[in-house]
């Protein structure tokens, strides 16, 4: 039990308490009477303030001599009773049931430069080529074939609902072969990858299990900087840790960390391991999912840390378990910021709102007339600071509903009705699911359908037909046959394909790997895989 030290002098009516440690006064005491010197009573009397008084384990030692009896009180105050304190424990004891371990693995493909168990190419300076006969190696004997090795990583997650879905962060599952989610009480449950969102770095497992402690979901919108937080997750893998501090920022963007970005900054202490995990607030509530770290050079924590707001995770979600992917909305407009150069050059009063550089043919925007030079000051009456304030709103509705956009043109604002549409090419097809018989040659490819606006960036003529490719797993056995981000794969097995559920479907049919024709920039080429 810890204590707090108090001297109380009692001189007659002139008495007053003085704390050791200037912590003020315990209500919880216990009295002694010592003796002090005589000298002291009339230096007092006298207004001397001279005076040498050491406490050493409660016993109060005094220098001088011709001591006389004077009442004083030693109090020794019991903290844990004493004026409440600032903890965030309540928080932390309601949050931390609902915060796991997740460990996740997957094969990667290992060069076939090696020795035995993997003989890293450095020996080989040392002994030669003395392994080559043994192991595939040498004169008449053919090169070894790639062998692979499983990859572990860990991460944290946070489990949602009572029946095992659990939110995370994409990267902590992305790939994985095996995903694993171990509780507060070391209970250990194969979990199953629900959906996932690359863009947004969100993903949803289930688990079987049930009756589990959920956490309350809190309102990421009503943060305020210097609200006090705290990150629970996994760091390191050394457990379960909690750490604190407050909302540095809300609203960060333009990092370069995801496609589409709207995170809570804070300084509570972010390490590898906590992505995935829970940010709380002061009543234990989930506010957001930690993401990632500024960390220089070190690789850890400097004060810099993300979080994904749980509104948009929840959005993302809902998305994914309703529908098993996420569709976004677009006007059809290309922004920018409004500059206060910009502002003033044409008329605005500051700089706010997001500025169209440009309109997209058939687009929602041209539909609604919309025009290049226009600023959109609010969407829904909700006023606009920033262009990708606009962007992240727009994405985030359901398609073909109708918004109200109050724009500024040629020194006058309006209103304009718009009708949104769901982004061409947000349906990303998977090459590869848990639950088909694709073609194992093309696991690792994800392809989304192509649009005009993406065929002219890519610089094919209009009225290209086909699907891009948007990612390639570096050890997919499409990487090695050379597919690349960018392409667009036009036929499958000699079969044309115009969008992605076309693709899957011809996938689907190979039995033996993939005759691709593939266009790269203009140019075809066929790719077997």
């Amino acid at each position: 039990m810890g204590y707090r030290s108090q001297l109380k002098w009692e001189f007659g009516t002139n008495s007053r308490a003085t704390s050791l440690n200037g912590q003020g006064p315990a209500p919880k005491i216990q009295e002694t009477n010592v003796k002090i010197p005589r000298f002291f009573q009339e230096s007092k009397r006298k207004g001397l303030a001279a005076l040498c008084v050491l406490a050493v384990g409660g016993v109060l030692v005094a220098a001088g001599a011709g001591f006389s009896t004077t009442h004083i009180s030693l109090k020794l105050a019991d903290q844990n009773e004493g004026p409440s304190r600032i903890t965030m424990a309540p928080a932390a004891k309601a949050a931390m049931p609902s915060v796991v371990k997740i460990s996740s693995s997957k094969v990667v493909k290992q060069s076939a430069d090696s020795g035995p168990e993997g003989l890293d190419p450095l020996f080989r300076q040392f002994f030669g080529n003395q392994f080559g006969n043994q192991f595939g190696e040498g004169e008449g004997r053919s090169p070894r074939a790639p062998r692979s090795h499983r990859e572990g990583g860990l991460g944290s997650g946070v489990i949602i609902s009572p029946d095992g879905y659990i939110l995370t962060n994409n990267h902590v599952v992305d790939g994985a072969t095996d995903v694993r989610v171990t509780m507060p009480d070391r209970r250990e449950y194969k979990a199953r990858v629900i959906g996932t969102d690359a863009e947004t770095d969100i993903a949803l497992i289930k688990i079987d299990a049930s009756n589990l402690p959920a956490i309350t979901i809190g309102n990421s919108a009503k943060l305020q900087i210097g609200d006090a937080v705290l990150a629970i997750g996994n760091p390191f893998g050394v457990g379960q840790t909690v750490t604190m501090g407050i909302v540095s920022a809300t609203g960060r963007t333009g990092l370069g960390i995801e496609k589409y970005e709207d995170f809570i900054q804070t300084d509570a202490s972010i390490n590898p391991g906590n992505s995935g995990g829970a940010l709380v607030n002061d009543r234990g509530e989930l506010v957001g999912i930690n993401t990632a770290i500024l960390s220089g050079n070190s690789g850890g924590n400097q004060g810099i840390g993300f979080a994904v707001p749980v509104n948009l995770a929840r959005q993302v979600m809902d998305q994914i378990e309703s529908h098993g992917h996420v569709t976004r909305s677009y006007l059809g407009v290309t922004i920018q910021e409004v500059t206060p150069a910009i502002a003033k050059a044409i008329g605005l009063n500051g700089p706010e709102g997001a500025l169209i550089s440009n309109v997209s043919p058939d687009s929602p925007a041209a539909k609604a007339g919309l025009e290049t030079g226009d600023v959109i000051l609010s969407i829904n009456g909700t006023p606009i600071a920033e262009s990708n304030q606009l962007r992240m709103q727009v994405s985030m509705m359901n398609p073909n509903q109708s918004v109200k956009l109050k724009i500024f043109r040629n020194g006058q604002t309006r209103d304009v009705a718009v009708q949104i549409s769901e982004m061409p090419g947000e349906k990303v097809a998977k090459a590869a699911d848990e639950n088909d018989n694709t073609d194992a040659a093309l696991q690792g490819v994800s392809v989304q359908n192509l649009d005009s606006r993406t065929a002219r960036q890519l610089g094919l003529p209009a009225g290209t037909k086909g699907v891009v490719v948007t990612d390639v797993d570096p050890g997919s056995p499409a990487a090695s046959a050379g597919l690349k981000e960018g392409d667009v794969i036009q036929e499958v097995n000699r079969q044309p394909v115009a969008n992605s559920d076309e693709f899957a479907h011809a996938v689907k049919k190979s039995n033996s790997g993939s005759l691709l024709l593939v266009n790269r920039g203009g140019d075809k080429l066929f790719v077997a895989v």
